[in-house]
């Protein structure tokens, strides 16, 4: 397994949520990860982003967890990020969005980022 940079989109600094926990096994895996929330400093020792356009390394994966009236509100900066892949987490599907990511030439991959790690699949 290589190193990523990923960006969690919709990052929660709630313990229950599963974007948080996301974080926090993205982390335990040895992943440099960004968390975007316009309001927390930190998740799980991360430096929380407060919106896309603050982060300016290159972005191995993006995963969501925001449905798609957020994302749609998103693309540009989404797609300004042209991460190599992204993770649509049950709950932020956005059909617009992932045509839009194939055509750019994005992996789009309908899963559970928790799943994935888990699994040896991410």
């Amino acid at each position: 397994m290589s190193i990523q940079n990923v960006v969690v989109l919709g990052a929660s600094p709630k313990p229950e949520r599963y974007s948080n926990q996301a974080v926090r096994d993205l982390v335990s895996h040895g992943h440099k990860v960004y968390p975007v929330h316009p309001k927390s400093e930190h998740i799980h020792q991360q430096a929380c982003y407060k919106n896309l356009d603050a982060i300016d390394v290159p972005v191995d994966t993006l995963t969501m967890y925001v449905g798609a009236e957020r994302s749609n509100k998103l693309s540009e900066s989404i797609f300004k990020l042209k991460p190599k892949r992204m993770i649509i987490n049950p709950g932020a599907e956005n059909e617009a969005l992932e045509a839009e990511a194939q055509a750019q030439n994005i992996e789009v991959i309908r899963g559970c980022t928790l799943v994935m790690l888990r699994t040896q699949q991410f």
